[in-house]
């Protein structure tokens, strides 16, 4: 009896297959779209995404079908019809034209857990100001005049604890968290604190899982957790509007005259969180990992801060920001950095209309992803362009066209807010390692890219004190 009914539904599922190919083939041919497969019916290229980037290459589901196909490509990944973009003037156009011919759109698993009202997935005029609400606390004369000092207290409280054996990727973590609560609350670390950045990481590891949660315990897990963060801003946000005012973000929310709900400064407040914490930190991590497989780069970067540490008379005294300024090479390690690492590895957006580009027709209601990590690691654009090699930004004579080939930040109306703050802190969390510790990895780790750009292992490395070496 088995037998009977698997035979039909065998026949059946084929039969729809074959449709399904055939009305591919003639989508291909009468819109122009870009070449590609749509691999298995329903489940797509999803499957080999997933699979792929689990693999030691940064970049392998692109650079298969970038090879094969071109830099513009069609798939089918996470439910959806999608086309790729490995072409900086593509994914320029589509960064330029937000709002106008592609809006924000990501998998349903992020926008369910960052929620509806998350700066991420904010449109039109309400995103304008918010974005430049956010920008507004986070542009160079307010680092200069008022975040400066905290980044620099709050890094060297962490790196206090600091001893023998640390996993650099878990206390990075700490230190970012720390100060975006810092920046959006006015709160120290603390206990409070602590339980809360426990919980956003259930969140962040139910990003990309199945938005189902009878289906997905990690995404169940990450539901439960964003419902307790939630509820913990949403008691701040309650008693900060019946008490004192203060200059930090929450405050800035609360005294605009949009009057905004609890449910929607809770969400835009959770967002900002997730993204001060996850890509600042990894980072951090990442950048140790590079200078650490680079000798040459980490003693000239050692050399140039510790410059910097001798005018000081004290060397716990406060960075200012001239101190900053003079961090040239740190600059460039930063800047390299962002570029291997990629943690932003591209962003999703759908089309509002038919879209014509290169050639190609892009479908109305059609997702598009713009790949940054593709652009930056591809050899035509930057020589050896999968070494770390941070004397290359003492020149841009490598790039042709560094405006459209390097966007680790994104760009156009969604241009990261924090771009500049994140510099800062990395530059910071460099100089008070670099000059307090010496380090070697405690073990081998290497990097992964799925579901986000971390270390396997979080780093774990061995810690000393350079002072103490000297006693």
């Amino acid at each position: 009896m088995a037998i009977s009914m698997i035979i039909p539904l065998f026949f059946l599922f084929t039969f729809f297959s074959a449709l399904l190919f055939l009305r591919r083939r003639h989508l291909h041919r009468r819109l122009r779209l870009p070449p590609g497969s749509f691999g298995l019916p329903f489940v797509g290229e999803t499957l080999q995404l997933i699979s792929a980037y689990k693999s030691d290459n940064p970049e392998p589901f692109i650079d298969q079908r970038v090879n094969r196909y071109g830099p513009i490509f069609t798939t089918h990944v996470f439910g959806e019809s999608t086309v790729f973009s490995a072409d900086p003037e593509t994914n320029r156009f589509i960064l330029m034209n937000e709002g106008k011919l592609f809006e924000c759109s990501y998998p349903g698993s992020i926008s369910n857990l960052l929620g509806k009202h998350s700066l991420l997935l904010m449109k039109g005029a309400l995103h304008k100001r918010m974005h430049s609400l956010t920008m507004s606390f986070a542009n160079s004369s307010i680092i200069k005049d008022h975040l400066l000092l905290d980044i620099d207290r709050l890094i060297r409280f962490n790196l206090d604890s600091w001893t023998d054996r640390v996993f650099l990727m878990d206390e990075a973590k700490k230190i970012t968290f720390d100060l975006t609560v810092k920046q959006l609350m006015s709160f120290d670390p603390g206990e409070w604190s602590e339980t809360l950045r426990k919980e956003y990481v259930l969140v962040i590891e139910g990003f990309f899982t199945l938005p189902i949660p009878l289906f997905s315990t990690t995404y169940r897990r990450a539901i439960k957790a964003r419902r307790k963060v939630a509820e913990a801003l949403t008691l701040i946000v309650r008693q900060r509007r019946k008490g004192e005012k203060k200059n930090d973000m929450l405050g800035a929310l609360l005294a605009s005259g949009d009057h905004f709900s609890d449910e929607q400064i809770v969400d835009f407040m959770l967002a900002l969180l997730v993204a001060g914490y996850e890509t600042t930190s990894t980072i951090m991590t990442l950048a140790v990992k590079f200078l650490t497989e680079t000798p040459l780069a980490l003693a000239q970067l050692k050399e140039e801060h510790d410059q910097i540490r001798a005018k000081k008379g004290n060397p716990e005294e406060p960075l200012e920001w001239t101190d900053y300024k003079s961090m040239t090479f740190t600059q460039c390690v930063v800047n390299e950095t962002l570029r291997v690492a990629n943690i932003i590895g591209g962003i999703f957006r759908r089309a509002m209309t038919d879209i014509n580009i290169k050639g190609y027709t892009i479908p109305k209601g059609w997702k598009v992803f713009a790949s940054f990590r593709a652009v930056h690691l591809n050899p035509d654009h930057f020589k050896d362009a999968r070494t770390f090699n941070p004397w290359r930004w003492q020149s841009n004579s490598e790039t042709s066209s560094p405006g459209n080939v390097y966007t680790p930040f994104g760009g156009g109306p969604r241009l990261c807010p924090g771009y500049e703050l994140s510099r800062v802190v990395l530059s910071v969390f460099l100089h008070r390692f670099v000059t307090r510790y010496s380090w070697f990895p405690a073990e081998e780790d290497k990097i992964v890219f799925f579901p986000t750009t971390r270390t396997q292992k979080k780093y774990p490395i061995l810690v000393k004190c350079r002072g103490c070496q000297a006693k």
